[in-house]
């Protein structure tokens, strides 16, 4: 117990960057806190801290050392949140926020199993395409397609990869004609989202072959949905991840075109704030999420992982 007190002792002390700062956040003295800190160092005959009167720093030691400690106990907390949440039933308000079109398809139909699990946990769902900071919305999860946040205090964890397709309404294909090249898809009519990256060019690959084609589309929307309602209406083929349309496709409202031809796949990722003790709200959400899209999702939709 006395060691573990020391590890705490001097991590406190290192973040704080005072001894008697670490002593009032620990709940104990000046004197016993410093103790503790020798203690540490006579055991592991080095200095860890240099200190005079007026400052304190870490040795080279006590960098490396502080690395070490910190992981041992953020571990052993997060060891002792799992099994204290066994017996907690997540509760308050959890704030979600992804694009319109994954909240339809994903969200909202898993939530009455949900909330059947935890009758004590709210969700508020924030339909967003554009990110919005996670402080100053309040948000607890977002839903993704960046693979990297700028905020280094932003933890991602990757939900998968999946296919993106062209796809029309066989009314469209019946007027326009079917392409059999990308190069045919300059006399179409092309719908495009346009908060993709680079949403005007289009690049295709087929083994070693690649094209990229120049859109001018006849329609551009920051919305999934508002893309897949204008081309079940007739107005061309759109370009949009696969679990946005596989329903249209497998019900024939939507036919895919240029299969032979892939498109850059869509990576879907789940954003958090990293915290030293996750909460157990957003433990089991994101577990609750990635378990209903694997068993929701039809096969093809996400790309399986290689080996």
């Amino acid at each position: 117990m006395d060691r573990l007190l020391q590890l705490e002792v001097f991590s406190r002390t290192a973040e704080l960057g005072s001894l008697s700062r670490a002593a009032e956040r620990l709940r104990m003295s000046n004197a016993a806190a410093s103790r503790h800190l020798s203690a540490l160092e006579e055991r592991l005959a080095v200095r860890l801290i240099e200190r005079n009167t007026r400052r304190q720093w870490l040795t080279e030691a006590g960098q490396e050392f502080l690395q070490r400690c910190s992981t041992l106990l953020n571990e052993l907390a997060e060891a002792e949140d799992a099994v204290s949440d066994r017996a907690l039933s997540p509760n308050g308000m959890l704030r979600v926020t992804s694009s319109l079109s994954f909240a339809i398809i994903y969200l909202a139909p898993m939530l009455p199993a949900l909330r059947a699990l935890y009758p004590n946990l709210s969700v508020q769902i924030i339909a967003a395409n554009r990110y919005p900071d996670f402080i100053e919305a309040g948000i607890d999860v977002a839903i993704r397609t960046r693979e990297q946040e700028p905020d280094s205090n932003i933890i991602v964890r990757r939900i998968g990869q999946t296919r993106r397709v062209l796809a029309a309404a066989p009314s469209y294909l019946a007027s326009h004609g079917r392409p059999e090249h990308p190069a045919d898809l300059a006399r179409h009519n092309l719908l495009i989202y346009n908060l993709a990256n680079d949403p005007y060019s289009l690049r295709l690959s087929k083994g070693q072959a690649k094209q990229t084609i120049r859109i001018t589309p006849a329609l551009d929307s920051n919305d999934g949905q508002v893309i897949r309602g204008a081309a079940l209406g007739g107005l061309g083929i759109l370009i949009q991840p696969l679990y946005i349309v596989q329903d249209d496709i497998s019900a024939g409202k939507l036919v895919p075109v240029l299969m032979d031809w892939a498109l850059p796949p869509l990576t879907m990722n789940i954003a958090y704030q990293n915290r030293t003790r996750l909460p157990v709200k957003i433990r089991v959400f994101t577990d609750f999420l990635f378990n209903h899209i694997r068993r929701s999702s039809d096969p093809g939709i996400w790309i399986a992982p290689k080996e």
